[in-house]
């Protein structure tokens, strides 16, 4: 699996990362599965939260991690903390401390990146990267950057590191794919999908970790424009412009010999910035599924086309 080089941790992160929004204690044997089969494939970057499954997706992860101690030095944990709960907003230092140290305790040991899951832009940027930098320095972190926080905040919050003589916010994880969303998935849940964001992506050069890579199994062939769907996942994908990028990707992945699903993917990753798509496979055979996007090469003209940006048609 191809890989991108990541200064904040000086290190190579794998081009997938793997997500966690399912695991629990209980399906041990079948996260084991998965999770062997993806270090087999040179996969490196886990994505987690404190908040998945009620902390179940990071206990789960804790205890493959304890099981495999010779693993950790060639993992890149990635975990988010500060999400609401319910109408109660949680991004201030205080539920990022606790939240973190729930985190540390259920995995075993320190994270290599941790994101701020939500913003509140009615709180000062200060405060939060200052609580950041502390646990930083203490070894509790290792590099830190915010999920669905729009540009100027993180510019915002990128000014304040500067002023204070603290590390940046290194990274911005927001969804992206070939599918565009028609509305937001979750309360919060920002997307980059529109120009001026991939713009500032591109200016910055800011990484992306783009959650919901894959469209929830858009281009796998699980839907289509005449077959029943879950009612949240229509109303967030299906679009005549999403169906004709469906049908571009099948027809340029016939011409690659690979899967339309891949193809998407090897979208993603051809963006004019560092991207890493973050997966949910369920299964080996799903994961197999997806990582040979990173061998796909498209050209600029094929990542065009595929998102339908040609004359005439926006």
């Amino acid at each position: 699996m191809r890989s991108m080089w990541f200064e904040p941790l000086g290190r190579e992160l794998s081009r997938i990362a793997l997500g966690t929004l399912w695991f629990s204690p209980d399906r041990l044997s079948d996260v084991t599965e998965l999770l062997d089969a993806w270090v087999e494939l040179g996969g490196n970057t886990i994505d987690t939260a404190h908040v998945y499954g009620e902390g179940d997706a990071e206990r789960a992860l804790g205890q493959w991690l304890r099981a495999r101690p010779d693993l950790r030095e060639r993992l890149v944990i990635v975990s988010k903390g500060a999400h609401p709960d319910g109408d109660l907003v949680r991004v201030t230092p205080e539920a990022i401390t606790s939240d973190l140290q729930d985190t540390i305790e259920r995995l075993g040991g320190p994270v290599d990146l941790y994101l701020l899951h939500r913003d509140d832009p009615s709180k000062p940027v200060g405060p939060l990267v200052e609580v950041l930098d502390e646990h930083r320095r203490a070894g509790h972190i290792r590099a830190y950057g915010a999920s669905n926080w729009t540009p100027e905040r993180i510019d915002e919050a990128n000014a304040y590191a500067a002023a204070h003589g603290l590390a940046p916010f290194c990274l911005s994880s927001t969804q992206l794919s070939l599918a565009t969303q028609n509305a937001e998935q979750w309360p919060g849940a920002l997307s980059a999908t529109d120009p001026a964001t991939r713009r500032w992506h591109e200016r910055t050069q800011m990484p992306l970790l783009a959650w919901s890579a894959q469209a929830s199994g858009f281009f796998t062939g699980r839907y289509a424009p005449d077959r029943d769907a879950d009612p949240a996942i229509a109303a967030v994908y299906f679009s005549d412009d999403n169906w004709e990028r469906l049908d571009r990707a099948r027809m340029l992945a016939e011409r690659l010999k690979s899967t339309a699903n891949e193809v998407a993917l090897a979208w993603l990753l051809a963006q004019r910035f560092p991207v890493q798509a973050l997966i949910g496979p369920r299964s080996v055979q799903e994961l197999r599924g997806s990582v040979g996007a990173t061998e796909l090469e498209l050209s600029d003209e094929d990542v065009a086309w595929l998102d339908l940006e040609e004359p005439g048609r926006r």
